[in-house]
């Protein structure tokens, strides 16, 4: 999704919004029943647009997510392979959690890709696995040729992780033979183009930036590790998963000491964006400790470079004139960041509220709040008089820290309360200024992290992918790559 910079930059103006009314912002005194309010909006407004049945995306193909109704200033109205990932592995944790209504859309979604893997398009095709890294196609599936930023990397491997949350739930039921007959042959396809192309430069996620992207290299480790679990309970082999190790080597080199340099590229850019705490989200893992080399949520590094980011942004936005250190500020991007003029964006901010609710959860289960010199600038901004040292659950300063940190997180849900309009519409973005939407109305992306972000507040959280065991940096790191082998998934009957 998004627009590529070096096609479309300064060329598109904000979204005339149709009604004085989008700009009527509620004022709930309490954050809960917003979120109860908004979570249902944000469950049929994501809905509305998957085809071939979502009201605002007419014309798209069954099980296709398309990124925006938008047709012009901006046209979202393609669908992206790593915004259509995220957007449904946020539908299947909903399955998982009890929505069997959910199932139908699920398998769409699973043939629009095994379909989509096959078309050949300007980033290559099927048999050598290029044409995989290829980030947006038309509604009706079929290629998008006009200029773009591509390849972008993370797609597979996004995909690839959806698929395989899906996969573990069937087989979780007993229906091995259906996980292998219509997810396998998609994710070894998707498997085996991170197995051979990790280290080879991309796009980022923004579709600006050509060079090594933090967000897709901790992607692409994510779902090798998973992969790998994901074949052998299916009886099948990963190649390609032998060299999650040297991602998780190469993972460390956008650590500077203080914060994540996001992109590993020559663009004049400060590296401090919203890709770090993204990635942070992504590859999550309720059942890992606060660790530094997979950057969980609640590790030093993580908390660390989440007040670097979160700060970058109080004093450029207008709409963040009384949110002093210590207070949630909207977020965007990056700080130099000026597509659509350059504003807070609605899923970055949710982002932030996400990892804090994230770090709770991974406190709470490992029974102690451990703050070392790194992340003790991030405590000291919510508590003055906290010092190095372990907190355990249950005494006083472990409530003290846990309550500061939720009443922060929760903060970061009141900015989104404060610019999301009346009606409950999430668009792409809104005014650094004005805190009016802008860009791309009704965008997917957004609903998708508000739903996320609202299930970690409730302590909903995804299975484990594996963190734990595939933490150890190895002593001796390079670049090894193994060529994949790729074949057409077939149509098959659910």
């Amino acid at each position: 999704m998004l627009t590529n910079s070096l096609v479309l930059a300064g060329t598109l103006a904000g979204t005339a919004w149709a009604s004085p009314a989008h700009f009527s912002f509620k004022r709930q005194s309490d954050i809960g029943d917003f979120i109860k309010s908004e979570t249902t909006f944000a469950k049929q407004g994501l809905l509305n647009n998957i085809g071939a049945d979502g009201t605002l995306v007419k014309g798209a193909a069954a099980g296709v997510v398309v990124a925006s109704p938008s047709k012009q200033n901006p046209d979202y109205f393609y669908t992206w392979t790593r915004d259509s990932a995220l957007t449904l592995l946020e539908v299947i944790e909903q399955f998982i959690a009890g929505d069997d209504s959910l199932e139908a859309l699920i398998h769409s979604y699973i043939d629009a890709q095994a379909k989509l893997q096959t078309v050949s398009n300007p980033s290559g095709q099927l048999s050598d696995g290029s044409g995989l890294a290829e980030p947006k196609f038309n509604v009706d599936l079929s290629a998008f040729t006009g200029a773009w930023g591509r390849p972008q990397r993370d797609g597979p491997a996004l995909r690839a992780s959806a698929l395989i949350a899906y996969g573990n739930a069937l087989i979780a039921k007993g229906k091995d033979s259906v996980a292998k007959q219509h997810l396998w042959p998609i994710v070894a396809n998707d498997l085996a183009y991170v197995g051979q192309y990790w280290n080879q430069t991309g796009f980022d996620l923004w579709e600006e930036v050509q060079g090594s992207s933090f967000f897709t290299t901790a992607v692409q480790h994510k779902s090798l590790i998973e992969g790998a679990a994901f074949a052998k309970a299916l009886g099948e082999t990963c190649a390609g998963c032998a060299v999650a190790p040297q991602i998780l080597c190469f993972l460390q080199d956008y650590w500077n000491g203080k914060n994540i340099v996001s992109n590993i590229a020559n663009n004049g850019r400060s590296g401090i964006d919203s890709n770090s705490v993204l990635t942070s989200i992504h590859t999550f893992d309720p059942e890992a400790a606060c660790d530094d080399t997979t950057f969980q949520p609640c590790s030093a590094r993580a908390l660390s470079n989440l007040k670097v980011y979160v700060d970058a942004f109080r004093s450029i936005y207008g709409v963040n004139k009384d949110r002093p250190v210590g207070k949630a500020a909207a977020t965007g991007r990056y700080p130099e960041d000026n597509y659509q003029g350059g504003n807070p964006w609605y899923l970055t901010t949710l982002a932030v509220a996400e990892q804090l609710y994230d770090a709770l959860y991974q406190w709470d289960k490992q029974g102690a709040i451990e703050v070392n010199e790194l992340s003790l600038p991030f405590f000291k901004d919510l508590s003055s008089n906290v010092t190095a040292g372990s907190y355990a659950k249950g005494s006083g300063g472990y409530t003290s820290l846990t309550g500061a940190v939720k009443t922060y997180a929760d903060e970061f849900i009141a900015v989104i309360k404060e610019y999301t309009p009346e009606k409950g519409n999430l668009a792409e973005q809104f005014g650094r200024d004005s805190g009016k939407p802008v860009s791309a109305s009704d965008l997917t992306w957004s609903y998708a992290s508000f739903l996320t972000a609202a299930s970690r507040r409730a302590g909903q959280v995804p299975a484990s992918w594996g963190a734990s065991g595939a933490n150890k940096v190895p002593g001796s790191c390079s670049g090894q790559t193994v060529t994949g082998s790729y074949a057409a998934p077939s149509a098959v009957a659910w």
